[in-house]
């Protein structure tokens, strides 16, 4: 039944334009791939905008939670946010709330999804859960949310806390009980309850547990995600055991190396983008310390930055040779990222 809701919400932000704009874009990425040159018709069916690039946790592949940014530190100004949605808005079908960080640090947090809303626009997020509570449940519930992901990587706080650095297991159970019976008092099918794991050696022993958990606690569904592993060549020490959760393979000489590489090829580049907190425009989420910025919303239209000629030379390098863009080198294109 959660299912069946959840695509009713994504059938109600459909239009006629919206259709033909995601049309143009998939014929412009199959041109583009068949004549090895960018062309690009439409415009992104999809952003994802950071709401602070604030972390309270620590864990060891994050950046954020490391402080290891060499950009500033914020959050996304409301009035800047409503501007520039309500300049993407027609385009849009879905709007992602992260990218660095954990959203709910931000005070204002949900006037961002209540704004997007207006737009009829599907919103997801993802937390850690350490800020939502019997205070702010009903809220976020209130807000529209579509869908809400929530990290859950153990089931025992020893386990979870060897990623989730400085996290506490309890708040996350807590925050999730107190969202299933907002759900219910409110009679929302909304938003959509995701665990989310992300597979690594402390936790592959307790994978079949978090399910167990999930559906004791009436959650919506159970999301295994390979992780993303910065140093990984010579193996890591939460590289799993089991080959099936990893996103490397080994190989002959011992080393380890991407399952797919993906070759030279990305949807991303022509389905979506992601914005900073201040504005920035980055090419994906694998650009966390927005080197490749692409245009700044704050003196450039978001027609104008993606139609540029800087776009069109990062999505025709994609085209020619992929391997040698470093944000792409541990890409998760054409990976089995979701297991």
């Amino acid at each position: 039944m959660a299912r069946i809701a959840l695509w009713m919400r994504w059938l109600k932000v459909l239009s006629f334009y919206r259709i033909w704009n995601l049309l143009l874009l998939s014929l412009s990425y199959y041109a583009s791939r068949i004549f090895g040159k960018a062309y690009h018709w439409g415009l992104p069916y999809h952003v994802s905008f950071e709401p602070t690039t604030a972390c309270n946790l620590g864990c060891p592949e994050c950046p954020s939670g490391l402080k290891q940014f060499t950009r500033a530190t914020g959050k996304l100004n409301v009035d800047h946010h409503a501007d520039w949605l309500k300049s993407m808005a027609s385009h849009l079908v879905y709007v992602t709330y992260y990218f660095q960080g954990e959203p709910f640090i931000h005070p204002q947090f949900l006037s961002l999804i209540i704004e997007a809303k207006k737009h009829r626009v599907f919103t997801a997020t993802s937390t850690n859960g350490h800020f939502i509570d019997d205070t702010n449940a009903e809220d976020i519930v209130r807000s529209g949310l579509d869908q809400l992901i929530i990290s859950v990587d153990g089931v025992t706080q020893e386990v979870y806390a060897q990623y989730r650095v400085h996290g506490d297991l309890e708040k996350v159970w807590s925050a999730t009980k107190a969202l299933v019976e907002a759900k219910k008092r409110l009679k929302s099918s909304t938003p959509q309850l995701i665990f989310q794991c992300l597979a690594v050696k402390p936790n592959e022993a307790q994978i079949p547990e978090i399910f167990t958990k999930a559906n004791e606690l009436g959650v919506d569904e159970v999301r295994i995600k390979s992780a993303q592993l910065y140093d990984y060549e010579n193996g890591n020490h939460l590289m799993p055991e089991n080959e099936e959760y990893r996103r490397y393979r080994q190989v002959k000489n011992g080393k380890f190396t991407l399952k797919n590489p993906g070759g030279n090829r990305c949807w991303r580049m022509w389905s979506g983008c992601v914005i900073t907190w201040d504005g920035k425009i980055v090419p994906c989420c694998f650009d966390k310390d927005a080197q490749h910025t692409l245009g700044s919303l704050q003196t450039t239209s978001f027609g104008d930055i993606w139609k540029s000629l800087a776009y069109r030379h990062f999505r025709n390098s994609i085209l020619t040779n992929r391997s040698q863009i470093d944000i792409c080198q541990n890409c998760s294109e054409g990976s089995k990222v979701w297991l």
